[in-house]
């Protein structure tokens, strides 16, 4: 795949190929990359016989090492040329963002079970101590890999192209004298350097701040003899510095990084004494919060003060330079209290994530995927006002093949409405300048009854929805923290509007978050209505959220923790049940993890009846495919491409009566038992047949398509002789000729 322009990267015939059967791979198999079974975390296993119990751990994948898995697939892009160069770096660097989340989030809460000596394990049987083991080889391995291809590929690459990193070695005599500079005037200001002695203990280490242990040799201006030291990077500084255009090779882009800045000017630090060494560290914390709601009378005060804990959450991982002395790097993991295996030695700057910032200060667009511009659905195109085109019908948004801005503009619209009453929204995740809010905070201004359900413990995104949560109450709206015991996940929005005379509702309803941003980056569907029993269910929800009584009867919507999981669990069974009878029965998953236990075993009792399940799980997938006798109708594939696929939208053949839901919810237990979630169906039956074809996209692709297989490995998708499909292209020239 070129860097060619996603219009028209994806040919007509490759897109009509996307009606084909639901089975068809759409090419040969033989040739394709292999994540192995070493990559992917799973030690081969004997498959479970036709009749086992469908709760034999022997059929599931452990959700902890299936998140690994995910990360890998993302590592894989950097290798694969059908990206542009940068976007391969950007890859590589999510990677690492990927794996302090994971090392954070996933194996903290693993250390944490082991140290309260709990032993209990999930549904695949292996305790939190063996897979806290296998964890330990299978990230080693990936993180040696990862520099390896930073250091052996992406930068020898990038040179070719006229970008560079120097090293220090590589500093020409200008560099040195514009560094040197640089070092005195930005950075020896703000640099605190910390001597370990009695009267100065070892410091308490901000998460995954950058670090410098270093040995010193003589007598400070005290008299005291040098041993060992800790210098802080300055948090406020970049990590990595482009040199100025006349000191680079004509043509070229170079950058240092801070941390051979401050390697280079370690002994102006430390004036009089001699540095034997000088070695980058990370610390990785436990960044999980947990507000125990039987103690809280205040969330937003109990999360300000879990904010400033997370900073300092026991050690889970130490990072070091490659040539960290052995001793040194032992005392480290002892002042951290952690073991040998929590320690990685690298190849490099130990912050890659940081490197974030070359993307947006590069301008080489032939090194990236090119812009495109979303798409708009024709009855927007013509003038009229929102409410006006969704009164005539209901209107469905793919994003980010079609635009995110009508879903701001409605709120916009209904904020400068005269005949809009009242507007109710839910924010998980919406960025600090946004236009949703700043469209809640002019409503609420202008007078209208303006009501908020912000989840404030969206992970990461505390401390801005707290502060999003105090911008809204004193433009005057009405705040709610949601349900304490249940995080507020659902994606709904609900305008109430004056027309002549009577009152006329109106909905937005989401698989994604209010975010402009990720809306150009994540798949998503949004669902614009004015159908009168959805948002009417809508409205019962917010009443349900804000007050204290029972929700009267939903007619439409399916929500967590009430409806969901049950629905769901009949509808399989109902295609389980045609297929009982000798009659066609299909189904479609697509969601970005499957890891609930009784929906999985559905899926096996349904695969068993003759049901055909085409499951399309980004990330975390704890079924096992292709069991004969028990999962062998079932297909899983993970697409990994420019697009972070995020959409949840179920498919279900009923018998040539097809139902099509979009969902807030992943197919996992947390979903459907501990949030608010809601999945609503897509009523109009042109836009649930726009959908499945969508979704049939997906089951056609033979570019991005990674395949599950038995023994837990994936298998990339190859074209071979067949026509190349990358469903993300093919849906961006589909919505491109639409518009």
């Amino acid at each position: 795949m070129e860097d060619r322009s996603p219009e028209t990267d994806a040919t007509p015939a490759a897109a009509a190929q996307v009606a084909g059967t639901p089975g068809d791979e759409g090419g040969a198999e033989s040739p394709a990359p292999r994540l192995n079974q070493t990559r992917a975390g799973i030690k081969p296993k004997a498959l479970p016989h036709a009749d086992a119990d469908l709760g034999d751990p022997g059929l599931y994948f452990n959700r902890e090492l299936s998140h690994l898995q995910f990360n890998i697939r993302v590592l894989e892009q950097a290798l694969d040329e059908a990206h542009p160069l940068l976007d391969r770096l950007m890859f590589l660097l999510i990677f690492s963002s990927n794996m302090d989340e994971f090392f954070e989030i996933r194996v903290a809460g693993l250390k944490h079970q082991i140290a309260l000596g709990d032993e209990s394990s999930g549904a695949d049987g292996r305790s939190p101590r063996a897979v806290l083991g296998e964890i330990g080889r299978i990230a080693h391995e990936q993180v040696e890999r990862q520099y390896q291809i930073l250091n052996d590929t992406l930068l020898p690459a990038l040179e070719g192209q006229g970008l560079r990193f120097r090293r220090r070695n590589e500093w020409t005599e200008a560099q040195r004298d514009w560094v040197r500079d640089y070092f005195e005037r930005e950075i020896m200001p703000v640099i605190s350097p910390i001597g370990l002695d009695p009267s100065h203990p070892f410091p308490r280490l901000v998460n995954k701040s950058l670090n410098f242990i270093v040995e010193l040799e003589g007598k400070d201006a005290f008299g005291r003899e040098g041993g060992l030291a800790i210098l802080p990077a300055p948090r406020s500084l970049p990590r990595l510095i482009a040199l100025p255009d006349e000191l680079c090779e004509t043509g070229w882009r170079e950058y240092v990084f801070l941390s051979s800045m401050i390697h280079a000017h370690a002994e102006e630090v430390f004036p009089g004494m001699a540095v034997r060494g000088c070695y980058q560290f990370r610390l990785t914390r436990n960044a999980d919060m947990t507000v125990d709601p039987d103690e809280v009378s205040d969330l937003a005060s109990a999360l300000r003060g879990e904010l400033l804990a997370r900073r300092y959450g026991s050690g889970v991982r130490l990072e070091v330079v490659e040539r960290c002395p052995e001793e040194l790097a032992r005392f480290l993991l002892k002042q951290f209290e952690l073991e040998e295996s929590d320690l990685y030695r690298v190849d490099g700057p130990v912050n890659l994530t940081r490197m974030m910032s070359v993307l947006g200060d590069v301008e080489r667009p032939d090194l990236r995927y090119r812009p495109f511009t979303p798409g708009l659905p024709k009855n927007l195109r013509k003038g009229n006002g929102l409410f006006d085109a969704i009164a005539v019908g209901d209107i469905l948004l793919h994003h980010p093949f079609q635009s995110f801005s009508p879903v701001e503009e409605l709120l916009a619209e209904a904020a400068r409405d005269p005949g809009v009453l009242a507007i109710k929204q839910t924010l998980y995740r919406t960025g600090s300048d946004s236009p949703i809010v700043n469209s809640l905070v002019e409503a609420a201004r202008g007078g209208k009854e303006v009501t908020v359900v912000i989840e404030l413990r969206a992970r990461f995104d505390e401390a801005d929805n707290l502060a999003l949560a105090s911008r809204l109450q004193e433009a005057g709206a009405i705040v709610i923290y949601g349900v304490m015991a249940y995080k507020t996940h659902a994606k709904m929005m609900h305008i109430v509007r004056r027309e002549r005379g009577t009152l006329r509702h109106y909905a937005h309803l989401g698989t994604g978050n209010y975010h402009s941003k990720t809306a150009r980056l994540y798949t998503d569907y949004s669902l614009l209505t004015a159908d009168p029993t959805l948002c009417e269910d809508v409205h019962q929800v917010f009443q349900q959220l804000s007050g204290m009584g029972r929700a009267r009867r939903i007619e439409s919507l399916l929500h967590a923790p009430f409806t969901l999981h049950e629905r769901l669990m009949a509808m399989i069974e109902r295609e389980a049940a045609q297929a009982r009878k000798g009659k066609r029965a299909h189904l479609i998953v697509k969601c970005n993890s499957l890891t609930e236990p009784r929906l999985i075993q559905a899926l096996y009792r349904a695969s068993r009846a003759g049901v055909e399940c085409d499951l399309i799980i980004r990330g975390q997938c704890c079924l096992r495919p292709g069991v004969p006798g028990i999962s062998e109708n079932i297909r899983v594939r993970s697409i990994i491409g420019r697009f972070l696929e995020h959409t949840r939208v179920f498919y279900f053949h009923n018998a040539g009566k097809p139902e099509v839901w979009a969902s807030s919810a992943d197919f996992m237990t947390r979903n459907m038992f501990h949030r608010v979630e809601t999945c609503f169906p897509l009523l109009d039956k042109k836009l649930a047949a726009r959908v499945r074809k969508d979704l049939e996209t997906y089951l056609v692709d033979n570019c991005q398509s990674w395949l599950l297989q038995p023994d837990g490995s994936y298998v990339k998708q190859q074209p071979g002789d067949a026509d190349p499909i990358s469903a993300q292209e093919t849906l961006l020239y589909a919505y491109a000729a639409r518009a």
